[in-house]
């Protein structure tokens, strides 16, 4: 698919057909955009957790109330690895959160041209998510997104609320 058009395209899913999860090849392919993802100094600071077991999922699914998101087959949480992310000499800064959001990115855009859903969501319980995953002090949630087939009587609304061009845009 064209890229522009992907992007227009693209909308978070929130229902999901629970009795058909993504084929392995597609999950592969998902997975794949994440880790072309650019990063900072090529330091690729993260790792993907694929969760497809029903124990894990309802474990995961404790994270996040919405009635939704318990529908998806599989979720994907993205995990940055800040020691191993590039700092900045002049300031301290680390890249481990803007690396994570485009690998993040990459993956939300590649399930849309699979013809999977997704909805990126940070609005979930850090610690308890943490803790459900096992997750060591280095290892930190920088959003998780179900995955799965839209459900049969979901319809893409094709609207999309933007600022204007002039908003966002300043030409120096």
């Amino acid at each position: 698919m064209d890229f522009t058009e992907l992007i227009k395209r693209r909308e978070s899913i929130r229902s999901y057909d629970p009795l058909k999860p993504v084929p392995e090849e597609k999950l592969k392919t998902i997975l794949g955009a994440g880790q072309l993802a650019l990063s900072a100094a090529n330091r690729q600071p993260w790792k993907f957790l694929l969760i497809s077991s029903p124990g894990m999922l309802e474990k995961v699914r404790g994270c996040y109330g919405r009635e939704w998101f318990h529908d998806a087959p599989h979720v994907i949480v993205v995990v940055g690895l800040r020691d191993q992310a590039w700092t900045r000499s002049f300031d301290g800064y680390n890249s481990v959160e803007t690396d994570a959001a485009i690998a993040m990115t990459h993956i939300i855009l590649a399930a849309e041209n699979e013809g999977v859903g997704a909805c990126w969501i940070a609005n979930y319980d850090p610690v308890k998510l943490g803790e459900t995953l096992d997750l060591n002090r280095n290892e930190e949630i920088f959003g998780i997104t179900p995955l799965g087939y839209p459900s049969p009587d979901f319809r893409k609304s094709g609207i999309k609320k933007r600022k204007t061009y002039d908003e966002v845009v300043r030409i120096l």
